[in-house]
Protein backbone atom coordinates (compact mmCIF):
# COMPACT_ATOMS: atom_id res chain seq x y z
CA UNK A 1 0.00 0.00 0.00
CA UNK A 2 1.52 3.53 -0.76
CA UNK A 3 1.62 5.70 1.95
CA UNK A 4 -0.78 8.51 1.03
CA UNK A 5 -2.74 6.09 -0.88
CA UNK A 6 -4.22 7.94 -4.30
CA UNK A 7 -7.61 8.11 -5.46
CA UNK A 8 -9.82 6.64 -8.56
CA UNK A 9 -13.24 7.05 -9.46
CA UNK A 10 -14.51 4.41 -11.92
CA UNK A 11 -17.96 4.68 -13.15
CA UNK A 12 -19.61 1.53 -14.05
CA UNK A 13 -17.76 -0.44 -11.74
CA UNK A 14 -20.09 -2.92 -10.15
CA UNK A 15 -19.56 -5.63 -13.07
CA UNK A 16 -17.40 -6.19 -16.06
CA UNK A 17 -14.55 -4.09 -17.11
CA UNK A 18 -14.91 -1.54 -14.47
CA UNK A 19 -15.01 -3.46 -11.89
CA UNK A 20 -11.87 -5.97 -13.15
CA UNK A 21 -10.28 -1.93 -13.66
CA UNK A 22 -10.78 -1.22 -10.33
CA UNK A 23 -9.65 -4.39 -8.85
CA UNK A 24 -6.18 -3.82 -10.14
CA UNK A 25 -5.89 -0.10 -9.03
CA UNK A 26 -6.42 -1.76 -5.74
CA UNK A 27 -3.80 -4.10 -6.05
CA UNK A 28 -1.40 -0.88 -7.21
CA UNK A 29 -2.48 0.61 -3.86
CA UNK A 30 -5.09 2.87 -4.63
CA UNK A 31 -8.07 3.88 -2.86
CA UNK A 32 -11.38 2.95 -5.99
CA UNK A 33 -14.49 4.80 -5.65
CA UNK A 34 -17.18 2.25 -7.45
CA UNK A 35 -20.26 3.70 -9.40
CA UNK A 36 -22.99 2.06 -11.18
CA UNK A 37 -26.50 2.95 -12.00
CA UNK A 38 -28.31 -0.12 -10.75
CA UNK A 39 -26.89 -3.10 -9.15
CA UNK A 40 -26.10 -1.75 -5.55
CA UNK A 41 -25.97 -4.63 -3.56
CA UNK A 42 -23.17 -5.67 -6.56
CA UNK A 43 -21.45 -2.48 -6.14
CA UNK A 44 -21.89 -2.76 -2.45
CA UNK A 45 -20.44 -6.31 -2.08
CA UNK A 46 -17.13 -5.30 -4.67
CA UNK A 47 -16.39 -2.40 -2.75
CA UNK A 48 -16.58 -4.46 0.86
CA UNK A 49 -13.87 -6.54 -0.66
CA UNK A 50 -11.40 -3.97 -1.52
CA UNK A 51 -8.86 -2.17 0.79
CA UNK A 52 -10.06 1.90 0.64
CA UNK A 53 -12.90 1.19 -1.42
CA UNK A 54 -16.46 2.98 -1.52
CA UNK A 55 -19.30 2.19 -3.17
CA UNK A 56 -21.37 5.40 -4.73
CA UNK A 57 -24.69 5.18 -6.91
CA UNK A 58 -25.12 7.52 -9.61
CA UNK A 59 -27.70 7.78 -12.65
CA UNK A 60 -25.36 9.49 -14.99
CA UNK A 61 -28.23 10.75 -17.04
CA UNK A 62 -29.04 12.80 -14.78
CA UNK A 63 -26.53 16.14 -14.73
CA UNK A 64 -27.33 16.75 -10.79
CA UNK A 65 -26.64 13.05 -10.27
CA UNK A 66 -22.85 13.80 -11.89
CA UNK A 67 -22.59 16.80 -9.73
CA UNK A 68 -23.53 14.64 -6.61
CA UNK A 69 -21.38 12.12 -7.42
CA UNK A 70 -18.23 14.11 -8.08
CA UNK A 71 -19.18 15.87 -4.57
CA UNK A 72 -19.54 12.72 -2.39
CA UNK A 73 -16.47 11.79 -3.84
CA UNK A 74 -14.58 14.45 -2.84
CA UNK A 75 -15.80 14.63 0.56
CA UNK A 76 -15.47 10.84 1.48
CA UNK A 77 -11.72 11.08 0.10
CA UNK A 78 -10.50 14.63 0.05
CA UNK A 79 -8.63 14.10 -3.36
CA UNK A 80 -9.46 12.66 -6.54
CA UNK A 81 -6.38 11.67 -8.86
CA UNK A 82 -7.93 9.52 -11.26
CA UNK A 83 -10.94 9.52 -13.47
CA UNK A 84 -12.08 6.37 -15.54
CA UNK A 85 -15.08 7.16 -17.45
CA UNK A 86 -16.47 3.38 -17.71
CA UNK A 87 -20.52 3.46 -17.68
CA UNK A 88 -21.76 2.49 -20.92
CA UNK A 89 -24.93 0.48 -22.32
CA UNK A 90 -25.78 -0.97 -25.61
CA UNK A 91 -28.60 -2.78 -27.62
CA UNK A 92 -27.85 -5.02 -30.85
CA UNK A 93 -29.61 -2.86 -33.60
CA UNK A 94 -28.89 -3.99 -37.20
CA UNK A 95 -27.06 -1.24 -39.38
CA UNK A 96 -29.65 -1.50 -42.34
CA UNK A 97 -32.72 -1.47 -39.51
CA UNK A 98 -32.65 2.45 -39.54
CA UNK A 99 -35.65 3.11 -38.06
CA UNK A 100 -34.98 0.85 -35.40
CA UNK A 101 -32.17 3.80 -34.31
CA UNK A 102 -34.45 6.13 -33.14
CA UNK A 103 -33.89 9.34 -32.18
CA UNK A 104 -34.74 8.62 -28.36
CA UNK A 105 -31.83 5.52 -28.65
CA UNK A 106 -29.23 8.18 -30.32
CA UNK A 107 -30.34 10.87 -27.09
CA UNK A 108 -29.57 8.36 -24.51
CA UNK A 109 -26.32 6.81 -25.56
CA UNK A 110 -24.82 10.33 -26.31
CA UNK A 111 -25.79 11.32 -23.33
CA UNK A 112 -24.72 8.57 -21.28
CA UNK A 113 -21.48 8.44 -23.74
CA UNK A 114 -20.22 11.77 -24.65
CA UNK A 115 -21.95 14.38 -22.31
CA UNK A 116 -21.70 12.19 -18.92
CA UNK A 117 -17.96 11.89 -19.14
CA UNK A 118 -17.52 15.44 -20.15
CA UNK A 119 -19.38 16.75 -17.34
CA UNK A 120 -17.28 14.45 -15.17
CA UNK A 121 -13.88 15.34 -16.45
CA UNK A 122 -15.36 19.45 -16.26
CA UNK A 123 -16.48 18.82 -12.33
CA UNK A 124 -13.44 16.79 -11.80
CA UNK A 125 -10.61 19.46 -12.73
CA UNK A 126 -10.14 21.26 -9.71
CA UNK A 127 -9.55 18.12 -7.86
CA UNK A 128 -7.60 16.95 -10.21
CA UNK A 129 -5.64 19.68 -10.58
CA UNK A 130 -4.89 20.25 -7.17
CA UNK A 131 -3.82 16.24 -7.23
CA UNK A 132 -1.59 16.74 -9.87
CA UNK A 133 2.54 16.31 -8.98
CA UNK A 134 4.95 16.32 -12.08
CA UNK A 135 5.49 12.60 -10.96
CA UNK A 136 2.01 11.52 -11.18
CA UNK A 137 0.26 13.98 -12.95
CA UNK A 138 -3.55 13.37 -12.76
CA UNK A 139 -5.16 10.86 -15.09
CA UNK A 140 -8.48 10.46 -16.96
CA UNK A 141 -9.36 7.93 -19.05
CA UNK A 142 -12.43 6.71 -20.78
CA UNK A 143 -13.64 3.50 -22.17
CA UNK A 144 -14.54 4.01 -25.89
CA UNK A 145 -14.67 0.46 -28.33
CA UNK A 146 -13.34 -0.48 -31.04
CA UNK A 147 -16.74 0.49 -32.49
CA UNK A 148 -15.98 3.92 -32.41
CA UNK A 149 -12.46 3.28 -34.37
CA UNK A 150 -13.93 0.73 -36.91
CA UNK A 151 -17.35 1.16 -39.26
CA UNK A 152 -19.04 -2.13 -37.02
CA UNK A 153 -20.53 -2.27 -33.23
CA UNK A 154 -23.73 -3.41 -31.73
CA UNK A 155 -25.74 -0.28 -33.54
CA UNK A 156 -24.64 2.71 -35.28
CA UNK A 157 -26.04 5.04 -32.34
CA UNK A 158 -23.37 3.13 -29.86
CA UNK A 159 -20.53 3.28 -32.42
CA UNK A 160 -20.96 7.49 -33.69
CA UNK A 161 -21.84 8.07 -29.58
CA UNK A 162 -17.76 5.87 -28.88
CA UNK A 163 -16.36 7.50 -31.79
CA UNK A 164 -17.65 10.53 -30.48
CA UNK A 165 -15.94 9.88 -27.25
CA UNK A 166 -12.47 9.20 -28.90
CA UNK A 167 -12.65 12.96 -30.24
CA UNK A 168 -13.75 14.14 -26.73
CA UNK A 169 -10.52 12.46 -24.96
CA UNK A 170 -7.64 14.00 -27.72
CA UNK A 171 -9.28 17.76 -27.54
CA UNK A 172 -9.10 17.42 -23.22
CA UNK A 173 -5.55 16.40 -23.92
CA UNK A 174 -4.58 19.42 -25.52
CA UNK A 175 -6.49 20.76 -23.60
CA UNK A 176 -5.80 20.02 -19.86
CA UNK A 177 -2.17 19.08 -19.82
CA UNK A 178 0.23 18.90 -18.49
CA UNK A 179 -1.06 18.39 -15.35
CA UNK A 180 -4.47 16.54 -16.28
CA UNK A 181 -3.40 13.68 -18.66
CA UNK A 182 -6.03 11.89 -21.12
CA UNK A 183 -6.70 8.90 -22.56
CA UNK A 184 -8.62 6.17 -24.11
CA UNK A 185 -8.92 2.45 -24.85
CA UNK A 186 -10.93 0.81 -27.43
CA UNK A 187 -11.79 -2.34 -26.59
CA UNK A 188 -13.25 -5.08 -28.75
CA UNK A 189 -16.06 -7.94 -27.91
CA UNK A 190 -15.34 -8.51 -24.05
CA UNK A 191 -16.71 -10.99 -21.92
CA UNK A 192 -18.73 -9.37 -19.55
CA UNK A 193 -22.99 -9.40 -18.24
CA UNK A 194 -23.32 -7.18 -21.07
CA UNK A 195 -22.58 -9.39 -23.90
CA UNK A 196 -22.88 -12.83 -22.20
CA UNK A 197 -25.88 -13.96 -24.70
CA UNK A 198 -24.08 -12.21 -27.83
CA UNK A 199 -23.08 -15.75 -29.49
CA UNK A 200 -23.65 -16.05 -32.83
CA UNK A 201 -21.17 -12.28 -32.30
CA UNK A 202 -18.55 -14.26 -29.87
CA UNK A 203 -18.43 -17.55 -32.47
CA UNK A 204 -17.69 -14.85 -35.56
CA UNK A 205 -15.78 -12.70 -33.67
CA UNK A 206 -13.40 -16.07 -32.28
CA UNK A 207 -13.19 -17.22 -36.24
CA UNK A 208 -11.93 -14.27 -36.93
CA UNK A 209 -9.57 -12.54 -34.51
CA UNK A 210 -5.54 -13.20 -34.31
CA UNK A 211 -6.25 -14.09 -30.73
CA UNK A 212 -8.81 -16.06 -31.48
CA UNK A 213 -10.81 -15.28 -28.67
CA UNK A 214 -12.79 -12.55 -27.35
CA UNK A 215 -11.19 -10.39 -24.22
CA UNK A 216 -11.34 -10.89 -20.71
CA UNK A 217 -12.28 -7.87 -18.40
CA UNK A 218 -8.62 -8.21 -16.66
CA UNK A 219 -7.00 -7.83 -20.33
CA UNK A 220 -8.61 -4.56 -20.47
CA UNK A 221 -7.98 -3.46 -16.82
CA UNK A 222 -4.04 -4.12 -17.72
CA UNK A 223 -4.15 -1.34 -20.15
CA UNK A 224 -5.97 0.77 -18.03
CA UNK A 225 -3.48 0.14 -15.61
CA UNK A 226 -0.47 1.20 -17.39
CA UNK A 227 -2.03 4.24 -18.69
CA UNK A 228 -3.19 5.40 -15.61
CA UNK A 229 0.22 5.06 -14.06
CA UNK A 230 2.11 6.94 -17.11
CA UNK A 231 3.29 9.70 -16.63
CA UNK A 232 3.77 10.88 -20.22
CA UNK A 233 1.50 9.64 -21.84
CA UNK A 234 -1.89 11.64 -23.52
CA UNK A 235 -4.38 11.52 -25.90
CA UNK A 236 -4.08 8.06 -27.16
CA UNK A 237 -6.40 5.89 -27.95
CA UNK A 238 -5.41 2.05 -27.24
CA UNK A 239 -6.87 -0.89 -29.06
CA UNK A 240 -7.71 -4.15 -27.14
CA UNK A 241 -9.17 -6.28 -29.63
CA UNK A 242 -7.10 -9.19 -30.14
CA UNK A 243 -5.60 -7.85 -33.58
CA UNK A 244 -9.44 -7.34 -34.72
CA UNK A 245 -8.02 -3.87 -36.49
CA UNK A 246 -6.11 -5.63 -38.99
CA UNK A 247 -8.26 -7.28 -40.70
Amino acid sequence: MIRNPRVALVTGASSGIGLAIAQRLTQAGYWVALHSRTSSAAGLQAAATLTGACYFQADLLDEDARRDLIDRVYAHYGRLDVLINNAGESSVIPHDDLLAATPGIWHRLYELHVVAPWQLVALSEPYLRAASTAEHPASVLNISSHAGVRPKGASIPYAASKAALIHVTRLLAKTLGPDIRVNAIAPGLVDTPLTEDWVAIREQWMREVPMRRSARPGDVAEVAMMLTESTYVTGEVVLVDGGMNLL
